[in-house]
């Protein structure tokens, strides 16, 4: 039993010791990670993240007028979900009539008032030019009795016939000045009646604006499509609750699905080495296989803030080259925008260069070689002196670097002394 137990122990032990090498030679092997030179083009690219949007989009508007009758924002009542497909003519959207309903309500109060004010100042008008008119008649009269009394006054004393033809002389002149007065109330008359009149048809015409425009509150589709929630300056979609402007009245849109561009942001950093024209390789976050070109068609001049971002950074519209059914507004995009193209040159992973201080080197085979490089894009980087194609270079740097042989680009065997004070000048002087 003892020996059989000693055997069992003798035979684990063996086991546990060939796992352990075994793991530990496995470990050695996964932490020797390489790579080869590489030949042929090289891309240097902006990446980038945006969002999808229809090139055209028919908009979708809201009430007309609403400047004209004193209304400057105007609450989403209840509008239909977003990405909605409608037809010509149906329903959209209802805005909040509370602000517009209170308006008419006051638009008829004044309307009735005007009213009662017109059909008084018409009847006080009435009663004065009556009364006027009567005034004249009775002052004629008295004109046409004075002139008879001045032809029977023909056979008395001279004192009598000057008295009776003063008395003409003054109901004559009564009576021209009563009719300059009869002309005056009536112009007058006339003015006010116009003047209450006018107020009257202005607040009747007001009135009918805002019930035209009330009628408008309703929003329907202006043709087919799809229906597209718009952005607020912040970047939220304007649903239910959200306010449109007296001047800028769009609902939502409906957009043209044929032609897309996508819109992107670009760093302060990178934002030079973009320029219109240039290509891009678009993919799309929601199908991964779906591979798209396009063009950068706008680069802003302006750099803004954007929420919940340190830097400035840049708008940057591109293009999309190709028309897919599946692509919808505001899917994501991953935006590669190739900004320079270098044709048959070497180039490996970033990760395998190394710098100390003015000295660029990699680690090939068992040795350390020093290399000049040039352009980098985000994985790779050009190498244009110190390598030949296809030679392996490691990844990861082994524990023992520091020990390994360091050879020089002329393949000389050095030492590599580090240099503190060594500058930024002399590292660029160094690289090329």
């Amino acid at each position: 039993m003892k020996k059989r137990n000693l055997i069992l122990g003798g035979i684990l032990l063996a086991f546990v010791v060939v796992v352990f090498w075994l793991s530990g030679s496995d470990s050695k092997e996964e932490a020797r990670i390489t790579s080869v030179v590489q030949k042929g083009e090289f891309k240097i690219t902006v990446t980038t993240t945006g969002e999808l949007e229809a090139e055209n989009a028919e908009k979708i508007n809201g009430p007309q007028g609403l400047q004209q009758v004193g209304i400057w924002r105007l609450t989403i009542e209840d509008i239909i979900p977003d990405g909605t497909l409608v037809d010509s003519g149906q329903y959209v959207a209802r805005m909040d009539m509370t602000e517009i309903s209170n308006k008419i309500k006051d638009k008829e109060t004044e309307l009735e008032k005007l009213e009662v004010q017109v059909t008084k100042s018409r009847i006080d008008t009435s009663i004065e030019m009556r009364a006027a008119r009567d005034e004249l008649l009775n002052l004629k009269y008295s004109v046409e009795e004075a002139r008879i009394v001045l032809e029977q006054s023909k056979f008395e004393p001279p004192a009598t016939i000057r008295q009776s033809e003063i008395t003409l002389d003054k109901s004559q002149r009564a009576l021209e000045q009563a009719k300059k007065n009869y002309n005056l109330k009536l112009q007058k008359n006339k003015a006010s009646m116009q003047d209450v009149s006018a107020s009257y048809e202005q607040a009747r015409r007001q009135l009918e604006s805002l019930v035209e425009v009330r009628n408008q509150f309703t929003v329907k589709a202006p043709k087919k499509g799809m229906l597209i929630y718009r952005r607020n300056w912040d970047g939220k979609k304007m649903g239910v609750g959200a306010q449109i402007s007296g001047w800028d009245n769009v609902v939502a849109t409906l957009p043209d699905l044929s032609k897309m561009i996508t819109k992107t942001y670009v760093n302060e950093i990178d934002i030079s080495k973009v320029k219109v024209n240039q290509e891009v390789e678009i993919g799309i976050d929601a199908f991964p296989d779906k591979k798209l070109t396009g063009k950068v068609r706008e680069v802003a001049n302006i750099g803004e803030q954007l929420s919940g971002a340190n830097a400035k950074v840049f708008e940057v519209v591109i293009t999309v080259n190709e028309f897919d059914s599946i692509l919808r507004p505001a899917m994501t995009t991953k935006n590669t925008i190739i900004t320079n193209v270098f044709a048959d040159v070497l180039f490996i992973p970033i990760e395998a260069v190394h710098t100390t201080d003015t000295i660029t080197w990699v680690i090939s085979g068992k040795k350390r070689k020093q290399v000049i490089v040039g352009e980098s894009n985000d994985n790779q980087i050009v190498v244009k002196q110190g390598l030949e194609e296809g030679e392996e270079v490691l990844l990861t740097t082994p524990a023992n670097a520091e020990e390994l042989s360091f050879y020089n680009l002329k393949g000389e065997l050095t030492d590599l002394k580090p240099k503190k004070e060594a500058s930024v000048e002399s590292v660029n002087s160094n690289n090329k």
